[in-house]
């Protein structure tokens, strides 16, 4: 299994612009082959003071992979082609980490 970790950074004000890309490409991506989860999260209100918070325009994609082929797959396909051209714009910053389990 592959672990994907992606931290988004918008530029100010525009996350929920970006989220909203996202959300409509998460179902084309969930059918991917290979595909076990993908989803956002942002930070929680009202964590405990151990949360070290990402900021108002700062999304997590957390993201897990049969294999390493279906992530390579995942980046070619042409629904995140059309995401990254909806989106660019909007993107400040993009940190994506790829891992395996230990």
């Amino acid at each position: 299994m592959i672990h994907v970790i992606a931290v988004i950074t918008a530029k100010p004000g525009q996350r929920e612009t970006i989220l909203g890309h996202f959300r409509a490409n998460v179902p084309a991506v969930r059918a991917e082959q290979g595909c076990i989860e993908y989803g956002a999260a942002i930070d929680t209100e009202g964590a405990p003071a151990i949360q070290t918070p990402w900021g108002p325009d700062t999304f997590v994609v957390v993201e897990k992979w049969e294999t390493i082929e279906a992530l390579k797959a995942h980046g070619a396909a042409p629904h995140m082609a059309a995401y990254a051209a909806k989106t660019k714009e909007f993107i400040a910053s993009r940190v994506i980490h790829i891992m395996s389990p230990t």
